[in-house]
């Protein structure tokens, strides 16, 4: 079930700023790397949310 939660955009370390020009950085704010929204990287650590969603995906199983 992790495997469908994880990725970069359920992580709590995922920021998405708009630069003064308009443009959109997208990053991972504990490692500093630009990344994007499908990736994957051993230190994710999921948001409130997604590990509530988890909870009850278990739950309902």
């Amino acid at each position: 079930m992790i495997e469908r939660y994880h990725c970069c955009a359920t992580c709590k370390h995922f920021r998405i700023d708009v630069q003064d020009n308009g443009d959109r950085r997208i990053y991972c704010e504990r490692l500093g790397f630009d990344t994007k929204p499908t990736y994957q990287f051993n230190c994710w650590d999921p948001k409130d949310r997604v590990k509530e969603a988890m909870k009850q995906e278990e739950e309902s199983e």
